[in-house]
């Protein structure tokens, strides 16, 4: 005859019963399912409370002990970025009455930047963030300095072009928040993700805001204002973005044993440049600096010849706000398929959408129809930028991180060089309207690279499959 299962609390006897020739024996544990049943609720309610505190990826982010404070320094930091190309443009132009001289001006800047700027990484991956930053951000300082002066004094021509590349040591900003992410989210591709979506936007949240308040500052008070306050704003952010030492990544040194096997290796390229696939992928941030860097020219000039200067901050600022909300929207969605097959299909939707402005302004001539169409085409910027910047990170080398980020920055610095001085050019020689043929040339040309990329690839596999 079958055992019954014991009282509650004593020890439980098993089960035993005969069928056939077979003998099954059963433990009734009844405070197994007690003690489930006392943890359901406390489990339930753990649950609740990290789905509160993490409604959405970002929430996630920012929970993370000290994220706050650097992301506040360095949208502090940050903001003057969207400040100083407008500032100058319309200092210069307005004491020398030359878009071109302008556009030149800031190109050489750029330029300088573009040079400049993989070293100042590569100091701050050896020596740290604080350690590299705040010199090399003091020493800008002094540039924008001496330019402001020589604008104001009339000084020669030349002096306003070597005083702008002085500022060539400005650090990435945006490079060194997506190196702290990277070192507290490591391993976690979603966080990255949600990461690398938020600092897009926050990069458009700054050239929307920066150019607005540039104009602002230089119509209300007088032309030089706007460099003036970039200054003080971008110090005081580096300062604080520096003094958030818990979540800095820890410095790379590097021995000159570790260099000569570094340079020796084949798996480890001595330059993040030089890594698997990487040359394309910056060839393609260079045409889309072109977009940038065209558009920002093109637009102010447009504005000045529909009488309405002082509103093209504005304008301007719309493109970076749908690219800001594009931006979030592309962070808080689980990316669809890896970051390679992404990237063309950005690329596409970005080509497509800046004919847009091109098509506003000959078609109709109007301001606001140009502010609307910037608004649309700015919304394939961020999901662009984003999956180029998860390209990057995926093919730098480990240390290099910081390196291979700025080394993007400044192919797409360098592309804003040569569209500033090609728009500006093509403004003063044709028409403001033609202009804006500049910005969807380039992204023709970034399209045109990526296609080439993923073809070559595509062969490659074909290859290997043989």
């Amino acid at each position: 005859m079958p055992q019954q299962p014991s009282e509650q609390g004593q020890s439980p006897l098993p089960f035993l019963a005969v069928t056939g020739d077979t003998l099954v024996a059963t433990a009734f544990r009844p405070h197994d399912r007690e003690a489930s049943t006392h943890r359901s609720p406390h489990n339930q309610t753990a649950t609740t409370d990290t789905r509160r505190r993490h409604r959405t990826p970002y929430h996630r982010l920012f929970a993370q002990p000290g994220a706050r404070a650097f992301t506040l320094g360095n949208l502090i930091a940050r903001l003057p970025m969207g400040m100083f190309s407008v500032s100058a443009v319309i200092m210069i132009a307005g004491s020398r009455g030359s878009y071109a001289l302008a556009g030149a001006v800031t190109a050489t800047g750029l330029a300088a930047t573009a040079l400049v700027a993989p070293w100042t990484a590569r100091l701050v991956d050896r020596y740290g963030q604080a350690r590299a930053a705040v010199p090399a951000t003091a020493f800008a300082l002094l540039g924008d300095i001496a330019l402001v002066l020589c604008v104001h004094y009339g000084a020669p021509d030349w002096t306003l072009f070597a005083a702008y590349a002085a500022t060539a040591t400005t650090p990435n900003m945006g490079g060194m928040s997506r190196a702290r992410w990277a070192h507290l989210f490591k391993g976690d591709p979603a966080a990255i993700h949600t990461a690398n979506s938020f600092e897009q936007a926050a990069d458009e949240l700054c050239f929307m805001l920066g150019p607005v308040f540039a104009v602002f500052l230089c119509a209300a008070f007088f032309p030089e204002a706007g460099t003036l306050v970039g200054d003080v704003l971008m110090m005081t952010g580096v300062l604080i973005f520096a003094a958030q030492r818990s979540t800095e990544p820890p410095p790379q040194r590097r021995t000159e044993k570790s260099e000569k096997s570094q340079s020796q290796s084949k798996s480890q390229p001595k330059s993040p440049v030089r890594a698997t696939r990487m040359p394309p992928l910056l060839l393609g941030f260079l045409a889309m600096g072109a977009v940038f860097g065209s558009m920002e020219v093109v637009t102010i000039a447009f504005a000045d010849a529909q009488g309405h200067k002082s509103a093209a901050g504005a304008v301007l600022a719309l493109q970076a706000a749908g690219s800001c909300v594009a931006g979030l929207l592309y962070g808080a969605l689980k990316p669809a398929g890896p970051a390679e097959r992404r990237y063309p299909l950005c690329v596409a939707a970005m080509t497509v959408l800046m004919t847009l402005p091109l098509l506003a302004a000959s078609l109709t001539g109007s301001l606001l129809a140009l502010a609307g169409a910037l608004l649309v085409a700015g919304m394939a910027t961020a999901p662009t930028m984003v999956t180029g910047m998860t390209l990057v990170q995926h093919r730098t080398p480990e240390g290099r991180l910081n390196e291979g980020m700025t080394l993007a920055v400044t192919g797409i610095l360098g592309g804003i060089a040569c569209g500033s001085a090609t728009g500006g050019w093509v403004v003063e020689h044709l028409s403001t309207t033609a202009g804006y043929g500049v910005p969807a040339a380039a992204a023709a040309l970034a399209l045109a690279i990526s296609a080439a990329g993923a073809a070559r690839r595509a062969v490659r596999r074909q290859v290997v499959r043989r």
